[in-house]
């Protein structure tokens, strides 16, 4: 990934804040804007900026994308999210998101939320995706 675009990616304070939350796992936007709390029209925007610019990846999941950071960073992008983790411990915002992210997951674990059960039905598919996305999304 070059330099500039790496750069590009981390210059906004809201795709920062996503990137540190990736970096601890796979989440679809639902769950990146619960802990964000921004509108999520402003999420996946910028969910869709990381993506054209390589930073991040998305799977389909039924009907939910699940975002991640790309599996294979290069050695540039990898250095500036260590960076970023790094710098990240130190803020409060940060911090206060990872908090959200942990009392989310939590939840998660304890009882998906509707946004990962299927509208169809409680059997087939929606059993598994509910099964697949907790403690990931």
């Amino acid at each position: 990934m070059d330099l500039v675009a790496i750069y590009q990616c981390l210059c906004d304070h809201t795709r920062l804040r996503i990137l540190n939350l990736l970096a601890r796992g796979p989440l679809c936007v639902c769950h990146i804007q619960d802990v964000l709390g921004e509108p999520q029209v402003k999420i996946s925007k910028h969910l869709g900026y990381l993506k054209t610019h390589g930073a991040v990846e998305v799977r389909r999941e039924g009907y939910w994308r699940i975002y991640s950071l790309v599996a294979k960073p290069d050695r540039t992008l990898a250095a500036n999210l260590a960076c970023l983790q790094d710098a990240a411990s130190e803020d409060k915002t940060f911090r206060r998101d990872l908090e959200k992210l942990t009392s989310l997951r939590t939840k998660i674990a304890a009882d998906a939320p509707a946004c990962c059960a299927s509208p169809r039905s409680s059997r087939g598919r929606a059993s598994r995706l509910s099964r697949t996305t907790r403690g990931t999304c």
